[in-house]
């Protein structure tokens, strides 16, 4: 390997991730392999404020979406020369996950990613939107994969973007009543992203910036991780099942969700041919307009189902 793609650290700075907090922090160190693959190490927490484990003894599957987000992020930052104080905006992001690889006990807290960066459009020396592909193992097991396509904006360019939406930063946001907590598959009502909607199917994104995990800054929108929370919640409730456990996500993201107006979350039960999986299409609207939608599946009868097909995606 030529030697100047080595190098390794044991810490990783909170503003490579954009988190402040050391226990969101979960990468704990990257190396570069070649000109676009990296590897990071991190660690998912026993325990966590918010990530908690889930179905018993299960790390929950959304870790690896806020994996993916910060492995990508530290990247970009790290290796790729973006400046800490450039925007990220997710345009989509996936993953598949073996739920069986998912228990907490008995196993090592440590998580290898495996990152390959694709189609990166630069603007002169800076980086303006990438692809990354990512595998993540655990105790050398496959664990999961997962994609995601970003875009950076220089904090001039956003200025110009946001406009006078940049005098929400920090603004209080109402906050409005949340559906009971063991509705959501949660335990703590701060965590409950969802209040009523309008009409029945219909659910209100429920905006808690003093949440120390989803609101980890001031921000001028809602943030991309309250959302995937959001469609997590949505599927838990429309199916009526707290073990809703969300092994394969897909998300794209269309435009920002504003914090100054409602945003409706609609969920529904998409059939399909597989009886052993759940899914479900969730759809977030804003004034008229579609803000993302994500497809989760989960297996049907919880770790009943074996995840071997899992298993064997990610081995192939």
């Amino acid at each position: 390997m030529d030697q100047k793609w080595r190098g390794a650290t044991t810490h990783v700075p909170g503003e490579f991730v954009h988190r402040s907090d050391p226990t969101d922090i979960f990468p704990t160190g990257w190396t570069r392999l070649a000109e676009n693959r990296f590897s990071v190490t991190a660690r998912w927490p026993a325990a966590h404020p918010f990530f908690s484990p889930v179905a018993g003894d299960l790390h929950d599957p959304v870790l690896v979406a806020e994996t993916i987000r910060q492995a990508t992020m530290l990247v970009a930052h790290a290796e790729l020369g973006v400046p800490l104080d450039e925007q990220f905006v997710m345009w989509s992001l996936g993953y598949t996950v073996d739920p069986e690889a998912l228990a907490v006990g008995g196993r090592s807290s440590e998580v290898t990613v495996d990152l390959l960066c694709s189609d990166v459009v630069r603007r002169g020396s800076s980086v303006r939107g990438m692809r990354a592909d990512l595998v993540l193992t655990r105790d050398g097991r496959p664990l999961a994969t997962g994609s995601a396509l970003t875009r950076c904006t220089s904090a001039l360019a956003y200025r110009r973007i946001r406009g006078e939406r940049l005098a929400a930063l920090g603004r209080p946001v109402p906050l409005i009543p949340g559906v009971a907590p063991q509705l959501v598959g949660r335990e703590n009502s701060k965590d409950v992203v969802l209040g009523a909607g309008a009409r029945p199917g219909q659910w209100q994104l429920r905006i808690n910036t003093a949440h120390s995990t989803l609101f980890r800054r001031p921000n001028d929108h809602v943030p991309g991780m309250v959302l995937l929370e959001a469609a997590r919640q949505a599927a838990t409730l429309t199916t009526g099942s707290s073990t809703f456990l969300p092994a394969v996500m897909e998300s794209s993201f269309t435009r920002y969700a504003e914090l100054d107006s409602p945003c409706w979350i609609e969920p529904q039960i998409v059939r399909t041919a597989d009886p052993s999986t759940t899914t479900v299409l969730v759809t977030g609207r804003q004034d008229g307009s579609e803000v993302f939608r994500s497809v989760l599946s989960s297996p049907a009868c919880g770790l009943a189902v074996t995840g071997g097909g899992l298993r064997s995606r990610l081995a192939g």
